[in-house]
């Protein structure tokens, strides 16, 4: 199944704020001649061979991201020759799909929808990936990683950067002086809410207002809550419909959401009532935290970015995050989360090389130590990265007994995951039934 809506936070930030971003191009090619016998150049050695040769590489990552994500490889470049043409575009996820069906694929492309990624699999367009990479990748992912680009038993990319969205995030202040415990399960949860209710604060503040996406906050909910109250089998039965949308198994997760967001006891601090989280805007949720109006913000690791200037992030900072609490711990810990895919167009060798290092534990070491970034890459050193949420998000994703899922309306089709869901979830918000709501996406589902 296709999906072409843009990563969901890029394309709520530009909605939210309107921004018209111009394409960025640039180039890490071998102007500087490495010597490929130096000790520089020996981690390199399995990928030369390649001198003169160029890979385009295309993706939505921009800007100062942009930069960060070609310093690790220019190494790589110099020592191998190959020269690396890399252009982000705020127009990825419309433009991919033209360049590709019109002959103009670039070789490689970050692509962080894996039904885009099944898209280009069935119109043949995609390249299987060489055995050297599978090979990088198995080594460096978990199996819950790799099974969203191994197409009809086929492997298409390894990961590259990912996100966490199975956080919580509060005030260590705040919770010391009240004596608040970080709860590490739902009864807990939900007792610390009442306990923080009775106090006459409101325990929650959430926004799900992202101009025309908006709504899409409050399908993370639902996504995290399908994984705490069913197991990761029958959630992937319902991102591919092979359970309707309004099964009993769906209004569970559901009914169990809305005993925090549709609570008036419970929301919306610093705002108002349970209605005006759909007019309050994601960016600005979380920030009552700081004022003292709210104590919980339930959002992604990246809302690390959205806290004022001078905001500390720490452990025992003015804000930090907990993982989103298990309901059953004998379950396993369920993450929500997302990232990219390092797919490729052509196979030629110079291109099999790059996408090879992209898998590797070099560039993702490489890539954390300039900071502002996360991967489930198994060979990430945990201390070269600095942020601490980042931090505590490679520690979630490297933990053993984490089951990660990707973002289950990111893997529906479109015209669902990024249409009636969120459309629903603005209507239950503002007063809807379940069964309503539920039936009005079952129906939208494409037959």
């Amino acid at each position: 199944m296709a999906v072409f809506s843009r990563p969901r936070q890029a394309f709520a930030i530009a909605s939210a704020l309107g921004l018209a971003l111009a394409a960025t191009a640039c180039g890490t090619g071998s102007d500087s001649k490495a010597d490929k016998d130096s000790p520089e150049c020996a981690a390199y050695k399995e990928y030369q061979g390649h001198d003169g040769k160029k890979v385009s590489i295309y993706s939505s990552i921009r800007e100062v991201e942009a930069d960060l994500l070609q310093k690790p490889w220019k190494q790589f470049s110099d020592c191998t020759g190959i020269d690396i043409n890399y252009e982000g575009s705020a127009e990825f996820e419309a433009q991919l799909p033209v360049r590709v069906d019109g002959g103009n694929a670039p070789d490689i492309a970050f692509i962080p929808q894996p039904g885009l990624i099944a898209r280009f699999v069935e119109s043949g367009k995609l390249k299987p990936a060489s055995a050297a990479t599978k090979a990088m990748a198995e080594k460096n992912y978990s199996p819950d990683w790799l099974k969203y680009s191994t197409i009809n038993g086929q492997f298409y990319g390894a990961p590259l950067g990912s996100n966490v969205k199975s956080f919580v995030w509060y005030s260590p202040k705040t919770f010391k002086e009240k004596g608040y415990t970080v709860p590490t399960t739902w009864d807990e949860l939900i007792a610390l809410s009442d306990k923080i209710a009775a106090t006459g604060q409101k325990p929650w503040c959430v926004g799900i207002e992202s101009g025309d996406a908006t709504g899409w906050p409050a399908t993370d909910w639902i996504e995290d809550l399908m994984l705490r109250t069913q197991t990761p089998e029958v959630y992937d039965q319902w991102t591919t419909h092979g359970i309707p949308f309004n099964d009993p198994k769906v209004t569970e997760a559901v009914d169990k959401a809305g005993a925090i967001l549709k609570n008036e006891k419970y929301v919306n601090g610093g705002f108002g009532g349970v209605k005006s989280i759909s007019t309050t805007s994601f960016m600005e949720g979380g920030l009552p935290i700081t004022q003292g109006k709210c104590a919980m913000h339930r959002q992604a690791s990246f809302y690390a970015n959205q806290w004022p200037e001078g905001t500390k992030v720490a452990e025992d900072g003015d804000v930090f995050a907990f993982y989103f609490p298990v309901i059953d711990a004998s379950k396993g810990r369920p993450v929500l989360g997302g990232g990219e895919f390092v797919a490729a167009f052509a196979d030629r060798p110079e291109v099999q090389a790059v996408q090879t290092f992209l898998a590797s534990s070099d560039y993702a070491n490489g890539r954390a130590k300039l900071g502002n970034w996360v991967s489930a890459n198994k060979g990430l050193d945990i201390n070269n990265v600095a942020n601490p949420i980042d931090k505590l998000s490679v520690q979630i994703l490297q933990d053993p007994k984490t089951v990660f899922r990707f973002d289950g309306s990111d893997l529906m089709p479109a015209a669902v995951g990024a249409g009636t869901f969120w459309k629903g979830m603005i209507d239950w918000i503002n007063g809807k039934d379940t069964a309503s709501t539920l039936a009005f996406i079952e129906n939208s589902w494409p037959k």
